[in-house]
C-alpha cells in the first residue's frame, strides 16, 4: 500500500482516485468542491484542507486540473505546490493542458529537486470509471517506471512518449486527428444521404475499405451501424464538443509554436467553434454532423 495525493475530483478525477482506493492504496485528496471530496471520503479517501495538505507524506501526487492556467496556479502560485514541496517529491500531472507549460512546470520542478511527469489519458469518463484508460506520459524513463504500478490502476494502456511535455503532444495530435476524422465522416455521410445512398452500405464497405477509421467503426456519427456511438443515444456525451474544441485549440496552439501549418486542423477549429456557439458546447462532439 502507498500514500498517494490526488488533486481535482472532477468527471476524469474522481473515478481515477476511486480506483486507486480500490487498488488497496492510502489516498488523500482535495478539490474546491467539498462535495466532491465528502463523496470520496465514503469510499475510503482521506480529506486534505489545501493542495498543501496533501503534501504530508505522499509517495506521489496526481493532479487532474481543467487548464494550463489552473496548473500554474496549483503548481507554480504563490502558494503553489513545487515551493512548499519537501525536495524530492514526486509529480504526475494527468491534466490536458498545452505543451509549454506542462514544460516550464516540469523546467521548474527539476530546478526545486521534484520529479514531474505529464501524463495526460485518453478514454473519457467511462474509461476513468473501468479503470481503462489510456496515459501518454512525458518525463524522464524511470520516473515513468516508478509510476507504472499506480496508473494501471487507473489505465489499461501506458505509452512513455519521451522528454517532458511529450506526453501533451501526442494526446493533442491524436485528438486533431481525430477531430479531422469525424468531421470528414460525418460528411461522408451527409453527401450519401443526399445522394440516396444508404447509411449502412455506405458503413458495410468504408468500415472494411480505405475509408476505414476509429470515427467510422467505433463511434459512427449516425444511428444504426454501431449501437454504442451516441448516434443511437441523441448524442449525449461521451467526449463534449467543447472538450474537443479545447484539445483542437491546444494542437493550434503547439502548431503555432512550432511555425507549421495545420490547415485541417485548423479548418476543424472553425467548425467546433461554429457549433458550440449554436449551443451545443455539451452535445458529444460527433453531434456536429447535425451542422453540416
Amino acid at each position: 500500500m502507498a500514500k498517494l495525493g490526488f488533486i481535482g475530483l472532477g468527471h476524469m478525477g474522481s473515478p481515477m482516485a476511486l480506483n486507486l482506493i480500490k487498488s488497496g492504496h492510502q489516498v488523500r485528496v482535495f478539490d474546491l468542491s467539498a462535495d466532491a471530496v465528502n463523496a470520496l471520503v465514503t469510499q475510503g479517501a482521506e480529506a486534505a484542507s489545501s493542495t498543501q495538505d496533501v503534501l504530508d507524506c505522499a509517495e506521489i501526487i496526481f493532479t487532474m486540473l481543467p487548464e494550463g492556467k489552473h496548473v500554474r496556479q496549483v503548481y507554480l502560485g504563490e502558494q503553489g505546490l513545487l515551493s512548499k514541496a519537501p525536495k524530492g517529491s514526486f509529480f504526475c500531472d494527468c491534466s490536458t493542458i498545452d505543451v509549454q507549460t506542462a514544460r516550464e512546470v516540469a523546467k521548474q520542478a527539476e530546478s526545486l529537486g521534484h520529479t514531474m511527469l505529464d501524463a495526460p489519458v485518453s478514454g473519457g469518463t467511462k474509461g476513468a470509471e473501468a479503470g481503462t484508460l489510456s496515459f501518454m506520459v512525458g518525463g524522464k524513463q524511470q520516473s515513468f517506471e516508478r509510476v507504472k504500478p499506480f496508473l494501471e490502476a487507473m489505465g489499461k494502456n501506458l505509452f512513455y512518449t519521451g522528454a517532458s511535455g511529450n506526453g501533451q503532444l501526442t494526446k493533442i495530435c491524436n485528438n486533431m486527428m481525430l477531430a479531422v476524422q469525424m468531421l470528414s465522416t460525418c460528411e461522408a455521410f451527409v453527401l450519401a444521404e443526399k445522394m440516396g445512398l444508404d447509411k449502412q452500405t455506405l458503413f458495410d464497405v468504408a468500415s472494411v475499405s480505405s475509408g476505414q477509421c476509429w470515427s467510422l467503426t467505433s463511434y459512427c456519427p449516425v444511428p444504426g451501424p454501431v449501437p454504442s456511438s451516441p448516434a443511437n443515444n441523441d448524442y449525449q456525451a461521451g467526449f463534449t464538443a467543447a472538450m474537443m474544441l479545447k484539445d483542437i485549440g491546444l494542437s493550434q496552439m503547439a502548431a503555432q509554436d512550432a511555425g507549421t501549418e495545420t490547415s485541417m486542423g485548423k479548418l476543424s477549429q472553425q467548425l467546433y467553434e461554429k457549433f458550440i456557439a449554436e449551443g451545443q458546447g455539451e452535445v458529444d462532439f460527433s453531434g456536429i454532423i447535425k451542422m453540416l
